[in-house]
């Protein structure tokens, strides 16, 4: 029997609880998938928290690998036996298993060359880095980016993919391990959580700023992000995880340098299947070819999920963090 992590209330992570589950055969636009390894986000404790509700119980976990066991009438995209991976919001949540029914849209086949770990930690975090870099602006070789959570599972892609285009990377990190680690995948700077960071970023820039912020932390860092960017610049919010950011009057934007400002959804940059595997045909390639290196720093047991979301919020994971599923023995 498949085992799958749920949670039937929101709140901490002591509501994640390891249920055995009857998966069945998969119907129509179905696929049946034993799972290899799956993806551990952040974006995984938004559901849990309830600050992306679904109605209860629910699973958890939008990103994983494994191999597809069987196919649902009308499915064309994927057949039994494809190594597959694959991301998305609500329609496919339930990544925390061993085995499950999910909708065959979003498979995506793994190239020759990559491991499921790998694929279940750049599925998410690898097309979230690539419409960052090939999307949002048109980034030029010379330009300046303010990255926060430089170290973390996004930050480091972000990190290797900037350099690829010339750009000077200025990071942030809560650690001076974390700092290491983020010098040694490319980063210039490294400023920590407790600077002052808009003169850090004033200081290194020349006084000038940086052309695009990327700020992952929301409501503590949002002020000094906009206070780090140079005329013009662009502040993209891509997390909250130290809360919402507060209401703010636009005025502010005009104020600090006629700035633009904009909140992305990966779900916006993936929708159209050719802009989608454009961006995976960049990404994988960049992968394979190791100018953008992969470390898994962390691996759990889906039966350590609680702790998985406590080291999460903790930041304590550094880098890419997956579960670890060994395939039934038959």
């Amino acid at each position: 029997m498949a085992k799958a992590v749920q949670f039937d209330r929101v709140g901490g992570p002591d509501v994640l609880y390891l249920k055995d589950v009857e998966v069945g055969q998969p119907g129509p636009g179905e696929a049946r998938i034993a799972q290899r390894a799956v993806g551990l986000n952040y974006a995984d404790t938004y559901f849990r928290s309830g600050i992306y509700p679904v109605p209860l119980p629910s699973g958890i976990g939008v990103e994983a690998a494994g191999v597809v066991t069987a196919v649902g009438a009308g499915v064309t995209n994927v057949k039994a036996g494809d190594r597959v991976t694959y991301t998305g919001f609500t329609n496919t949540l339930g990544a925390y298993s061993t085995e499950r029914i999910a909708p065959a849209a979003p498979l995506i086949r793994i190239p020759d060359g990559i491991d499921f770990e790998t694929a279940a930690c750049i599925t998410m975090r690898g097309l979230t880095a690539a419409y960052l870099m090939r999307r949002i602006h048109e980034f030029r070789a010379g330009q300046q980016i303010l990255l926060h959570a430089a170290a973390g599972g996004v930050g480091l892609i972000v990190t290797q993919w900037a350099k690829l285009l010339g750009l000077t990377v200025i990071g942030t990190t809560s650690s001076p391990e974390k700092a290491e680690i983020a010098r040694a995948h490319g980063c210039d700077h490294v400023i920590g959580y407790g600077e002052d960071l808009a003169g850090r970023v004033r200081e290194l820039t020349g006084g000038v700023g940086v052309d695009v912020v990327f700020d992952s932390v929301g409501r503590d860092t949002f002020m000094a992000s906009l206070d780090s960017l140079k005329r013009r610049g662009l502040m993209v919010c891509v997390g909250t995880a130290s809360g919402t950011i507060e209401p703010f009057d636009p005025q502010i934007l005009a104020r600090k340098g006629s700035l633009y400002l904009t909140r992305p959804a990966l779900a916006d940059y993936i929708a159209d299947p050719a802009e989608k595997q454009a961006l995976l045909a960049e990404l994988f390639d960049h992968v394979q070819s190791g100018r953008i290196r992969i470390e898994i720093r962390k691996r759990y047991a889906l039966e350590e999920a609680q702790q998985a979301h406590r080291d999460l919020e903790s930041r304590k994971t550094i880098g890419a963090s997956v579960f670890a599923i060994e395939p039934e023995e038959t």
